[in-house]
């Protein structure tokens, strides 16, 4: 069973994810996403989410008002505590591609801190709820992006 932190930092991810994607008007609309994403939370958690991912109300592309993240992309991973490594659950990899298992709903938030982290020999990554999927240019560079990986993991938790 996953911890309560990873259980918290997938609930995150989640949310900022659905932040990002323009959906999020009011913490009512975030409750409504993340219920039906599976997670279990309350306006009170909605609303100490928010605050804590950064999440601000601005105006859309279409003037409507809705959720945004106003800070980088690295800045709301560090507030997400703790991130990467307990998102990351298993590394394998084949060939070019290395596989990533993350809990439900943290892949894409944690395969766009992997697209930002500009690791070596990256094409790109496709990200589903649960699962990461990494290619590199080389024919036999999953290996390499996995060990590249699990050290970039290590590295944004404080560990070398």
């Amino acid at each position: 069973m996953a911890s309560n932190a990873t259980n918290v930092s997938a609930r995150r991810a989640k949310a900022i994810a659905l932040i990002q994607s323009g959906v999020i008007h009011s913490q009512s609309d975030l409750v409504v996403a993340l219920k039906k994403s599976g997670y279990r939370v309350t306006q009170a958690t909605a609303s100490r989410d928010l605050e804590e991912i950064g999440a601000v109300r601005g105006r859309g592309r279409d003037g409507e008002s809705v959720y945004q993240i106003r800070e980088s992309s690295d800045d709301a991973l560090s507030r997400i505590n703790p991130v990467p490594s307990k998102l990351i659950l298993s590394v394998d990899h084949s060939a070019n591609l290395a596989v990533i298992h993350t809990p439900p709903g943290a892949a894409q938030f944690v395969a766009s801190s992997l697209d930002h982290a500009n690791l070596t020999g990256v094409i790109g990554t496709i990200a589903g709820d649960d699962t990461i999927i990494l290619v590199s240019k080389k024919a036999t560079g999953g290996a390499q992006l996995a060990k590249e990986l699990l050290a970039y993991a290590a590295t944004k938790n404080g560990r070398k």
